[in-house]
């Protein structure tokens, strides 16, 4: 029998209907706690005659001291790092796993917006951006944040959502006591795909880098730039290059971006070097800024990989740059998201997760070839 018009179905005439007191119909509704089987069904057939859907969520919420969301700060600006394929993907493996325990997401920039001032460094030059937290960071209920990439040394964030005593799980991070970190291999992925371009007979090898911090600064690097790397992806992979070669030439790009790759790529293949002495390859942080460098090279004449090598870092299908098919790192993005979710359900369970190291797979594409005769 359906309830009659105009009479609001509540958890009372549930349990009335069903013969229980009103905390064994709740207990029907939690899924968990001493009921039977056999009572749980008959409260939930008293639910469905009633046409009584459930206990309000926000009220469940609210008494159990949780919001039932999860703050995600993502370490860019949003409509940036939803361009970028490789934060698409995480963010597919973090909200499908904590969508399974029933949660919802806050995304929340990682700096308010206009907080970047694009720079154009010269060598030694790094001016930075104040730091500075989104509001949201500061008010926005959230059981738990997720600082998904790059998060810095100094990182204003972390230090704002523990004053508010809100538990953290980190991406691609500074290491902080008693927060777990989700990574990559970062550093041995890069030196696998150095050491494919040197094993092909390059010795001439530039490299396109990731930002180093907060500042949006475009422009080549050297040593005393090379120590301010603050950034853990970029540092790691600054490494990784300079474990198998000490590249001829590097370039910080304000973002990765293909636009920013083809900038770089532009400097560094055209008038930063005679042809005679030009790098033969070019090894980017990631696969959009060697996508960039790829473009960059068809624009000035020039054949990939017949006169410069291309190779990059993620493992993107990328088939806008067909024929080409970028020679890089492929690393499990989508599997990096769910562990991000899995660390959050331990810190609401009251767990320490260990810290995850994800390991990456080479693969070579066509845009990688032997040493050109210069």
């Amino acid at each position: 029998m359906s309830r009659q018009s105009g009479s609001k179905p509540t958890l009372a005439k549930v349990a009335e209907r069903a013969g229980v007191s009103v905390s064994t119909a709740s207990l029907a509704f939690s899924g968990s706690g001493p009921i039977t089987p056999q009572t749980r069904d008959r409260v939930l057939v008293a639910a469905k005659e009633l046409d009584y859907s459930g206990p309000n969520p926000l009220g469940r919420q609210l008494r159990q001291g949780r919001s039932g969301i999860v703050g995600v700060v993502i370490g860019d600006q949003l409509g940036r790092s939803f361009r970028d394929p490789v934060a698409v993907q995480v963010m597919h493996g973090l909200v499908s796993s904590i969508g399974e325990q029933g949660m919802g997401v806050l995304l929340i920039p990682g700096e308010p917006q206009g907080a970047r001032t694009p720079v154009v460094g010269g060598l030694g030059d790094a001016p930075e951006s104040t730091a500075a937290v989104d509001p949201l960071v500061e008010t926005a209920a959230m059981d738990v944040a997720v600082l998904v990439w790059g998060a810095l040394t100094d990182e204003p964030n972390i230090a704002a959502l523990q004053r508010r005593g809100v538990p953290i799980v980190i991406g691609e991070g500074a290491k902080v006591d008693d927060v777990p970190v989700v990574a990559i291999d970062d550093r041995s992925g890069t030196a696998e795909v150095v050491r494919h371009l040197v094993d092909l007979g390059h010795t001439r090898i530039a490299e396109i880098a990731m930002p180093f911090g907060r500042g949006e600064r475009s422009g080549p690097v050297d040593a005393e730039r090379l120590e301010q790397a603050d950034r853990t992806p970029t540092r790691n992979r600054l490494a990784g290059v300079r474990d198998v070669i000490e590249p001829v030439m590097s370039w910080e790009t304000p973002a990765s971006l293909v636009e920013h790759g083809r900038d770089a790529a532009t400097e560094i293949l055209g008038e930063w070097a005679p042809a005679s002495e030009r790098p033969t390859a070019i090894v980017a942080h990631s696969d959009l800024l060697a996508a960039g460098a790829v473009i960059a090279a068809r624009e000035l004449g020039l054949r990939v990989p017949e006169d410069v090598s291309v190779a990059g870092f993620d493992g993107l299908d990328l088939p806008w740059l067909s024929p080409d098919v970028l020679t890089s790192v492929s690393q499990p993005l989508v599997e990096k998201g769910r562990s991000l979710g899995a660390a959050v359900a331990a810190v609401l369970a009251g767990d320490t997760p260990e810290d995850v190291l994800l390991t990456t797979t080479f693969q070579e594409g066509t845009t990688t070839g032997p040493v050109p005769d210069v």
